[in-house]
């Protein structure tokens, strides 16, 4: 199995939020939102060699994502505006489902990331945005 199919069956069936592999190994987390690819950027991680699977991809993860730099991304849903920064860091990708954007978990607007990241043009202006926003809701 490869990896990018072992990290989508770790994701659909385990109840993770995001499963890394590489080399037939996994990493899984439940934590929400863009969290647990802040952590691996704050650990000084890279993605390069791995496939990531990801229940929610927004624009603020396509970001940090360009900054990881995994070999691969499945999505159960992506935003296209994620679809596009994906696209423009040659990051290969497949999804579950797209969506025009990404909503807030009480749904009642957008995604507070995908705001944060609107204007953003690098990858290191999005990971500026996504922390000045987590801090100020935190």
């Amino acid at each position: 199995m490869s990896d990018i199919d072992k990290a989508k069956e770790l994701l659909l069936a385990g109840g993770y939020t995001c499963v890394l592999c590489r080399g037939g190994k996994a990493e899984t987390s439940s934590e929400r939102g863009v969290r647990p690819l802040l952590r691996l950027i704050d650990e000084g991680r890279s993605l390069e060699g791995f496939s990531a699977a990801d229940r929610v991809v927004g624009n603020g993860a396509a970001f940090l994502y360009a900054v990881l730099k995994p070999d691969f991304i499945y999505a159960g849903v992506i935003s296209r505006a994620a679809r596009s920064t994906l696209e423009k860091y040659g990051i290969p990708f497949e999804y579950g489902v797209a969506a025009d954007g990404i909503v807030n978990r009480s749904g009642t607007g957008p995604c507070p990331m995908e705001e944060a990241v609107e204007g953003a043009r690098t990858p290191e202006e999005a990971l500026a945005a996504v922390r000045a926003k987590l801090a100020s809701i935190n």
